[in-house]
């Protein structure tokens, strides 16, 4: 990903760019799956693993970034679309693989709403999919 690219994002989300948040976003989109804080110290060697955290946080709370609880035990990370207000209408179905455990965000299917009782209100949703990735379900074949 450019740089220009990422300077854009930062500044629709009102974060003031720095070296690191730039290489932490970078190496988010280059993912094409979501990243868990693990990938992103793997991926980003010479950072701090601290430093990478406040990042992810400072993403989360600009809506530059959602996590996905995938039931493994990490939450994950994606960029979130331009259009994302991280509200519940911009929620979306997560698929997660078995086999190699990476988790896609499906950006064009979006979860199913539950019409709740009366008195409760409803803040987010986690709706993910299981099963085998297209690579892993060609190995496996």
């Amino acid at each position: 990903m450019e740089e220009n690219q990422c300077l854009d994002l930062l500044k629709k989300r009102k974060i003031q760019p720095t070296s690191i948040r730039i290489l932490v976003l970078q190496a988010m989109m280059q993912a094409n799956r979501s990243v868990s804080l693990l990938d992103l110290e793997n991926i980003l060697d010479t950072v701090d693993k601290s430093t990478i955290f406040r990042t992810i946080t400072l993403f989360l709370s600009h809506h530059l970034a959602h996590s996905i609880d995938d039931g493994t035990g990490s939450f994950k990370y994606a960029v979130c679309s331009d259009s994302c207000a991280c509200e519940v209408n911009d929620l979306h179905t997560h698929f997660h693989c078995e086999k190699c455990n990476k988790t896609f965000c499906f950006t064009n299917i979006p979860t199913p709403v539950v019409n709740l009782p009366q008195g409760f209100t409803l803040n987010s949703i986690n709706y993910v999919l299981k099963g085998l990735c297209p690579d892993c379900a060609r190995k496996h074949s």
